[in-house]
């Protein structure tokens, strides 16, 4: 016999919150394209003595924290993967198939709308400009692109959406396991801004770089959970209503 489960109806969520922190935090970031803040963030990471910025050749950062780190999210999507495949054909997990299928979407939009959106953006990465020992002239986000031969493919950031993809797992999970899913969201914050901070420090992306990846990724997991999972305690309610009630 294939076990039910009813999906149990969304907790509140507030969309002024969902939705305007993330606003508020872009409209914060073009703003500060008007300041010196990323350069003189990257400033931080850079030493001319040393040969340029302080983890650019760094095993750890590189190998580990880069290579590695990628590689183990990205089998965490393939066991997404499969476990959506095994809800077409496993009894167990056919109560999960909305759920598991909104990870595996999620996932899939959060980390593949970066590579088209640095070559269409075009923005040199720090160890590429001439304040950096580069060789390519600075220009903010929205301004023109100096003309080169070596576009840059630098925004936004794309290991950060290694670890920031991972907000996926607390919309996934807010409605079934909500401490779960809370322990979820700090684990993708975490890994994201420690994805982040590695690049950084290698030269491979300014702050704002990172933090715009947070935003779209945040924004990608929020809209896939909305049109897959949410079911606002309302509609239960006047489904309720309309049902007829049997003897």
């Amino acid at each position: 016999m294939v076990p039910t489960a009813i999906r149990p109806a969304s907790r509140p969520l507030n969309f002024w919150v969902a939705l305007g922190l993330p606003a508020v935090v872009a409209a914060i970031l073009v703003l500060l394209e008007l300041t010196t803040l990323d350069m003189d963030v990257a400033k931080l990471f850079y030493d001319p003595t040393a040969g340029g910025f302080i983890g650019r050749h760094s095993f750890f950062l590189e190998d580990i924290l880069h290579d590695r780190a990628k590689e183990v999210v990205i089998a965490f999507s393939l066991l997404a993967i499969l476990g959506f495949i095994g809800t077409f054909f496993i009894a167990r997990l056919k109560p999960f198939k909305r759920e598991l299928g909104c990870l595996v979407l999620s996932l899939a939009l959060a980390t593949s709308f970066v590579t088209p959106m640095k070559a269409v953006t075009a923005v040199q990465c720090p160890w590429s400009l001439k304040e950096f020992g580069g060789k390519e002239t600075y220009s903010e986000l929205l301004s023109p692109r100096p003309a080169t031969d070596k576009p840059g493919r630098c925004w936004p950031g794309g290991h950060a959406a290694t670890g920031f993809t991972l907000f996926a797992l607390f919309f996934v999970l807010r409605d079934r396991r909500p401490r779960l899913a809370r322990q979820a969201l700090v684990l993708a914050f975490t890994l994201g801004t420690v994805f982040s901070l590695g690049r950084m420090m290698q030269g491979a992306h300014f702050f704002s770089h990172n933090v715009w990846t947070a935003v779209f990724c945040w924004l990608i997991c929020l809209g896939c959970y909305y049109y897959i999972l949410y079911r606002p305690a309302l509609e239960d309610e006047c489904t309720a209503r309309t049902e007829p009630v049997s003897a």
